[in-house]
């Protein structure tokens, strides 16, 4: 996500931050770029204008002329006025445990409503105690649109509510009910898209919100329309005054135009972001971490969460001790494999680290096809062989690549990569690396 303008803005504070002063003209090509840039991202040509005009104002200051690193200060008031620009501050779901909680998710059709429905339960399951989710189909004219979200609740263990009836009040009044008798009190109203000019529709979805008097109104949006999704959901927010926009697809969204300009258009802050396809790929959005991947400064916060959700702390825990006695096998390395790829695609998780821009990124092979061959490789092994490697011989060797789809050179590659990690943390356990305070690489 915002890998062309997170490319663009690069290039331009290398250029300044290479000069040892800076002086009118400087600032002034500076910020030509910086507006190209945002318009090619797709950003709101108004807001374009009045990012420009305060970034400028403050970049020709004393402050900034006069001091000794006049590069960097301009990329910090560039920071500033992006986590400005998205919202200064995070938006906070509250819920309260002694009564039914609720939300209605509204939108074009194509958007994402279904699945960020899913998503959405199973996130504030995960996020709050005492949260007990229920989805309920409202979406009555897509063809197996209450199918598509029965299963997706099927698959989190989360009820879905559906009746056979296309008036979705009646639906609502039913499911509230049911959620009073069954103990459920956060209910999740998947409605059908529409656009915002059809009136009936329209009508529906406020006739709705005075029914069941929601806690939250999202907006569920596809990031890849840019523009079109802000002024869409600038004519949904005149009529139906939602809380909040979630925008979808954004790990297929390089420019990043819509994150950028919907809470200055509407007033209304991005709360959540889907990355992925995956039920756990629905992640907060913070304005700050967001300014920080723009300006390649890594979301380290982003990649912690994401760490602790993904990996089982017990299990780290003992593998750290596996580690300490030099006992690490290849069944360890494995499930190590399998909990980083919970965590997401490697190149999102490579770009959350500071630096990694996208011209660091251009030398850094990142390939999730390689992690799926080792793991073939690993399978086709004995737990005997994979608990004590050096008994791989040639012919056994042969066997596993012929198992794996892979080559004998692959596998000797993983033996070998293998072989030096454990040398390393033999290394690094060794107490007089660890009194000299040296690593061992």
């Amino acid at each position: 996500m915002f890998n062309s303008l997170q490319e663009r803005f690069d290039g331009i504070f290398r250029k300044l931050k290479g000069k040892g002063k800076l002086n009118d003209d400087n600032i002034k090509e500076a910020m030509r770029e910086i507006r190209r840039a945002l318009l090619e991202a797709d950003v709101n040509f108004k807001i374009v204008k009045n990012f420009v005009d305060q970034v400028s104002e403050k970049a020709v200051g004393q402050e900034v002329m006069k001091s000794l690193t006049p590069g960097h200060q301009v990329v910090k008031i560039v920071h500033e006025q992006l986590i400005q620009l998205m919202g200064s501050q995070n938006f906070k779901l509250n819920f309260n445990d002694n009564r039914t909680n609720k939300i209605m998710m509204v939108g074009l059709q194509g958007s994402g409503k279904t699945t960020t429905s899913a998503k959405l339960a199973s996130l504030g399951r995960k996020k709050f105690k005492n949260i007990s989710p229920m989805l309920v189909a409202c979406d009555v004219y897509r063809p197996a649109a209450i199918e598509q979200l029965t299963v997706l609740g099927k698959q989190l263990d989360i009820p879905t509510f559906t009746i056979n009836t296309k008036n979705v009040v009646k639906i609502a009044k039913k499911a509230l009910k049911e959620a009073e008798s069954e103990n459920k009190n956060l209910l999740i109203f998947d409605t059908a898209g529409r656009l915002h000019i059809d009136q009936v529709l329209m009508k529906e979805l406020r006739d709705l919100k005075q029914t069941i008097q929601p806690d939250y109104i999202f907006f569920v949006a596809d990031a890849m329309t840019g523009q079109d999704a802000v002024n869409v959901a600038r004519e949904f927010n005149d009529q139906l005054e939602f809380d909040g926009v979630i925008l979808t697809k954004m790990d297929s969204d390089a420019r990043g135009g819509a994150a950028l300009s919907i809470k200055a258009v509407t007033g209304k802050p991005v709360v959540f972001l889907g990355a992925g396809e995956k039920i756990s790929d629905l992640e907060e959005f913070h304005p700050k971490r967001m300014a920080d991947r723009i300006l390649g400064m890594g979301d380290v916060l982003t990649l912690i969460e994401k760490a602790e959700t993904a990996i089982d702390e017990e299990e780290a825990l003992k593998l750290a001790e596996k580690m300490k006695k030099n006992q690490f096998n290849l069944t360890d390395f494995l499930n190590q494999l399998a909990q980083i790829k919970k965590m997401g695609p490697l190149d999102q998780l490579m770009g959350m680290l500071p630096g990694m821009n996208n011209n660091a990124m251009k030398n850094v092979k990142v390939d999730d096809k390689e992690m799926a061959r080792i793991e073939a490789i690993i399978l086709s092994m004995t737990p005997r062989e994979r608990d004590k490697p050096a008994l791989i011989n040639g012919k056994r060797r042969l066997r596993i690549a012929q198992g794996s789809g892979s080559s004998v050179q692959q596998v000797n590659r993983l033996l070998k990569q293998f072989e030096q990690m454990k040398i390393m943390m033999k290394k690094f356990n060794n107490p007089k690396f660890m009194k000299s305070g040296m690593l061992p690489f």
